[in-house]
């Protein structure tokens, strides 16, 4: 355990000095792998670092405004392991910054349609992200696949599945493998993203 304290010390400096994001950096080397055991699942590296925000303390829904006029389109989704919680990554090109709803649902049911979708685990947490365009509204293109996101085995986040747009709102589900487990959501930016850990 002290020689992952040590590895990781020393990459959370090289990460700074290269002045990288505190939350989403580049593929890690092998010394910070062994320290966060992070895993990417989508077409984007995975964000190895410790979130800067706290950590996930409740399972209540929730929710903030995104920022007047902003037009985003989801470019990548990925997951991320990390020692007590696992992260799920939507990544965003466009203007502005997003809001969130996020909470538990019991179906996953597609906006629009109302056709139900299948999603891995025991709890299925929707994630509606507000200020959100169709490519042709954002000049940005969208996320093209895989779908669904299948993360590593034994973590609290099983899959992400859905990032389809309806109204201005872009709308995926996170199977997480236990009801009621704790989450948190905040925005990041330099890429703008979505960030949601669920606690482990």
């Amino acid at each position: 355990m002290k020689h992952a304290r040590i590895a990781f010390a020393v990459t959370a400096a090289a990460l700074v000095l290269a002045g990288c994001s505190d939350a989403d950096s580049p593929a890690p080397s092998a010394s910070a792998s062994t320290a966060t055991s992070t895993i990417s699942s989508g077409s984007g590296s995975a964000d190895s670092s410790p979130t800067p925000e706290p950590a996930p303390t409740d399972a209540s829904d929730k929710t903030s405004p995104a920022s007047a006029g902003a037009k985003l389109t989801v470019t990548d989704i990925r997951t991320g392991r990390h020692e007590n919680f696992d992260r799920v990554v939507y990544e965003m090109g466009g203007t502005g910054t997003p809001g969130w709803r996020v909470g538990y649902v019991d179906r996953a049911v597609q906006d629009g349609s109302g056709n139900d979708v299948a999603v891995a685990g025991g709890a299925i947490l929707q994630v509606l992200i507000d200020g959100s365009a169709y490519p042709f509204d954002s000049g940005v293109e969208p996320y093209s696949g895989p779908n669904p996101v299948l993360a590593q085995p034994g973590g609290s986040v099983v899959e992400v599945n859905g990032s389809g747009v309806f109204e201005g709102v872009t709308q995926s589900f996170v199977g997480v493998a236990e009801p009621n487990t704790p989450f948190a959501v905040y925005a990041l930016t330099n890429p703008t993203r979505l960030v949601v850990d669920v606690a482990r």
